[in-house]
């Protein structure tokens, strides 16, 4: 999760209702992501929620790594037993880890000067051919919601030269839109994408 203080009080004071009116959706490429994946997987979620997603995962026979930057969050994945544990964006690390990272609707509450880096870092824990799922909010530049969670907007060109740029190939994207925590319908875009490896 990003660092930011005020996006992070939110998700602290509103685990409860964030669960309820958001988490517990469908999650849209959820399944093609399970199924894009060799059995036994090894995935990190990253901005993990109230686990939903990474539960099903592991109902899937995946081993799941969820993250997240909220403390309440972390404390309602793990009730439903994911082993989830409290990471910033910035203190992930590792090499050739993961088989998939899961980044749904968590990444847009980073900076977006920060994206390159975090893609590029995202792109290192991978192993060869892993895959990567990215859920954003379709827009340009930077705001605030109503409820005060900083955001960060992309057009899918966009997101899609980034994680070109970072050495992955993006194969699908799903197009939607929704009401969020602060009540406010949003358009998105979900990408899912391959790491490409030279040689």
């Amino acid at each position: 999760m990003s660092a930011d203080r005020q996006t992070l009080k939110v998700y602290d004071t509103q685990a409860a209702e964030y669960e309820t009116r958001v988490a517990q959706r469908s999650t849209p490429g959820l399944s093609e992501f399970i199924t894009a994946l060799p059995q036994s997987a090894y995935v990190l979620d990253l901005g993990c929620g109230p686990g939903l997603s990474a539960r099903a995962m592991m109902d899937h026979g995946l081993t799941v790594d969820a993250v997240d930057g909220s403390p309440a969050m972390v404390a309602r994945a793990s009730e439903l037993g994911v082993s989830a544990r409290q990471e910033l964006f910035q203190d992930v690390s590792g090499t050739a880890e993961f088989n998939g990272i899961f980044a749904n609707f968590s990444l847009l509450h980073m900076p977006r000067c920060d994206m390159p880096d975090m893609l590029n870092r995202l792109h290192t824990l991978m192993k060869p051919e892993g895959i990567i799922h990215i859920g954003l909010k379709l827009g340009s530049g930077e705001a605030r919601d109503r409820l005060g969670r900083f955001y960060a907007y992309y057009q899918q060109d966009e997101i899609e030269a980034l994680l070109t740029s970072a050495g992955f190939l993006p194969y699908a994207h799903i197009l939607g839109a929704g009401e969020g925590l602060d009540g406010w319908s949003s358009e998105w875009i979900v990408i899912q994408a391959k790491k490409v490896t030279n040689g």
